[in-house]
């Protein structure tokens, strides 16, 4: 049986020009369409103002951004391609802006030398290698020894020597930062354990202080 000549055409998106703001649908394209067929510019730019109306409550999550209604008089002159002459309580955006792609982001590429310590580390021995000799830098060494011994435990086994530490250290600095002579590292205690993040960290109300109960073990309320 062949088609009348009166039967109704489907269109689907995929045959029609694809929209610039898909969040405010095609019924606002045809609305601007025909905001810009409007010759009085007055007429034309109180109808903008209404045409703004209906995509603010279309896309009511506008209103978390800064500065929202500047950004529904942007989004409706993309919409129109640029091409619409209304007196704008904003200024008119440029494409060349608007579609301009944000700066990459630095990232550093090089490799960690100690995957264990972490990068943060190498930008610590940094700072230490850049200041004087005396109290100050032995005491900033003693402190990033102790954190790099409960990395080192966290990571690797259950004991480690101060000396291993000192020697990573100088390593890892390329000798910029000598340990003094006769630094000690305070005593761990028998009972601690080192978990990896996110394993085993107890969060009891025995807690003091707000630090963390390493040996925490969870136990069933009494019947």
């Amino acid at each position: 049986m062949e088609a009348s000549e009166n039967s109704i055409k489907l269109y689907y998106n995929t045959e029609v020009e694809k929209l610039q703001m898909p969040e405010y649908g095609r019924n606002v394209l045809k609305m601007v369409e025909q905001l810009k067929e409007i010759p009085d510019k007055a007429k034309r730019t109180e109808q903008a103002f209404s045409v703004v109306k209906v995509m603010e409550s279309l896309n009511p999550q506008v209103h978390q951004q800064e500065n929202f209604s500047q950004k529904l008089w942007d989004h409706l002159y993309i919409i129109a391609g640029y091409d619409l002459d209304v007196d704008s309580p904003f200024p008119k955006p440029f494409p060349e802006f608007v579609n301009s792609k944000p700066d990459p982001i630095p990232l550093n590429t090089k490799p960690i030398r100690a995957r264990h310590y972490g990068r943060n580390i190498e930008s610590i021995l940094e700072l230490i290698a850049s200041e004087p000799e005396g109290e100050v830098k032995t005491a900033m060494i003693r402190s990033l020894a102790i954190y790099m011994r409960q990395q080192y435990l966290i990571w690797n086994k259950d004991t480690v020597a101060d000396e291993t530490i000192f020697q990573d250290i100088e390593r890892l600095s390329e000798g910029r930062v000598k340990v003094p002579a006769g630094l000690q590292l305070s005593k761990i205690s028998a009972d601690a354990s080192f978990n990896r993040p996110g394993m085993n960290l107890g969060f009891g109300g025995g807690n003091k202080g707000g630090k963390f109960n390493r040996n925490f073990k969870g136990k069933k309320g009494k019947k």
